[in-house]
């Protein structure tokens, strides 16, 4: 006989274990099915992680910098045995931290196998081998997504790596080949190529981090190349062979034939829902033609009793909003009246410098024909950027030309990644260039930026020469 609960949640990443907290604070009886690890492969193996070990790479360019500034440091040494174990206890850190969160708030945790039996029931597989049907008045699919390989460079976890691999190597590698030029691509390649790693990126588009603001991706690309990062656009990896200890890949770029040698190869060129296994169609939920799970505004599949959340609905596949999209299906479990916005969703590259964008850019403005109004202003213009020996990269607003509402920013430079949130705030709150302007922000600090911009936006900005 089938056990009954309130809720279930498939899958305890990002999207899932929020979603099982705020059901269980709705006063559901809720039960997390996660088959690895809590967290999911963001925690584990992904944003986490890679931020530790970005944080720490940078840190070593400081290091390295601090002679502009009068101090002599010495060069740098870099542990990679320690630096993997520093970055692991953070991790665990935090896994442990949502355990405690789920235990706190009465959310049951079973670490097995779930499967779709039919539209109401679902059957958990545990690793010794038992299996129990559990019967849900609602549940919530949050099984994520994991990286794609190519037919020619299939992930073997030695030579040819997905992020999961990268972010693992117990040494530095000599040379690296990133195959994709997206977000994790130029994130973990810029990580290896600051600790002295010979990088070369090969992307398939006409620009590294396709669909981003040209203009923003051209500072990364300066700063790339001082980093010694060779990269080459509409280009694509062909085949690869082992030789003398070593990946030699061969390539095809406009310029003609490619040869690159390097030690491990990252594969970086999307994502694929984890929908197998899962037997969804037994419970009538519908999947594109691609796996990912089709939902409407309240994320509710086609069974009305079964939702879905995260890098199974498909892109953007970011963490927060996977969380997001997690709270809202359980709040409309809980029977609130809610739905998703992601007019305000903002997204952050943690490529150097930094990049941050929310809402509308410049660029989708002219493929829309959309009359806006642009203001830009450099981090040189700022106080505490030249400070910080940081100048490099701009703020940028979007408006409308008449009623002066904030559409969409975008910030390339310092701490980009925590600036945003500001701009995310004002659009969600309908905010004009002028409210952004008339908020007075502390000086010396980055965020001046924000507010000179703005100015801008209105002519009135001091700090730089009015357009």
């Amino acid at each position: 006989m089938a056990r009954k609960v309130d809720v279930v949640v498939i899958g305890g990443g990002p999207g899932g274990y929020p979603a099982a907290i705020r059901a269980a604070q709705l006063g559901k009886k809720v039960l997390l099915v996660e088959r690895h690890k809590l967290g999911g492969e963001c925690l584990n193996y992904g944003c986490i992680p890679s931020k530790a070990l970005i944080h720490a790479a940078s840190l070593v360019k400081t290091i390295e910098r601090a002679a502009e500034w009068g101090i002599d440091a010495g060069p740098a040494k870099v542990d990679m045995a320690r630096l993997q174990a520093w970055k692991q206890s953070v991790v665990d850190k935090l896994v442990n931290g949502v355990a405690t969160l789920e235990k706190g708030n009465g959310v049951e945790v079973a670490f097995a196998e779930a499967s779709f039996v039919d539209g109401k029931t679902v059957r958990t597989r545990y690793p010794d081998g038992r299996a129990e049907d559990v019967e849900f008045g609602d549940a919530i699919i949050a099984t994520g997504g994991r990286p794609s390989d190519l037919p020619a460079f299939r992930f073997d976890g030695k030579r040819i790596l997905s992020t999961k691999e990268a972010l693992e190597l117990p040494a530095i590698p000599k040379a690296m080949l990133v195959i994709g030029g997206g977000i994790s691509g130029l994130e973990i390649g810029t990580f290896y190529a600051k600790l002295g790693t010979k990088v070369v990126v090969v992307e398939l588009l006409e620009q590294l981090l396709p669909g981003m603001d040209p203009e923003v991706v051209r500072v990364v690309e300066r700063h790339l190349r001082k980093l010694g990062v060779e990269s080459h656009t509409r280009s694509q990896g062909k085949s690869w062979r082992e030789e003398d200890g070593q990946a030699v890949v061969e390539a095809e770029t406009p310029e003609g034939p490619l040869t690159v040698r390097a030690d491990v190869v990252l594969v970086t060129v999307g994502r694929r829902p984890n929908t197998d296994g899962l037997a969804a169609d037994k419970a009538g939920v519908q999947t594109n033609p691609k796996g990912y799970v089709t939902v409407d505004s309240q994320l509710r599949t086609s069974n009305p009793h079964v939702f879905a959340i995260g890098d199974v609905v498909g892109q953007p596949f970011l963490a927060h909003k996977a969380t997001m999209e997690g709270l809202t299906a359980a709040e409309v479990i809980g029977g609130e009246n809610v739905e998703v916005d992601y007019r305000a969703m903002p997204s952050a590259i943690f490529t150097d410098p930094e990049i941050a964008t929310v809402g509308l850019m410049e660029h989708q403005a002219a493929q829309e024909k959309r009359a806006v109004k642009v203001a830009k202003v450099p981090f040189g213009a700022i106080g505490r950027a030249l400070t910080q020996g940081e100048s490099d990269g701009f703020v940028k607003l979007i408006s409308d030309p008449e009623s002066k509402v904030l559409l969409g920013a975008a910030i390339v430079g310092p701490e980009a990644s925590n600036l945003i949130s500001e701009l995310a705030l004002a659009i969600e709150m309908g905010a004009t260039v002028e409210d952004v302007a008339l908020t007075v922000h502390p000086h010396p600090t980055l965020p001046e930026g924000i507010m000179e911009t703005a100015e801008a936006a209105l002519g009135q900005a001091i700090h730089v020469l009015n357009r």
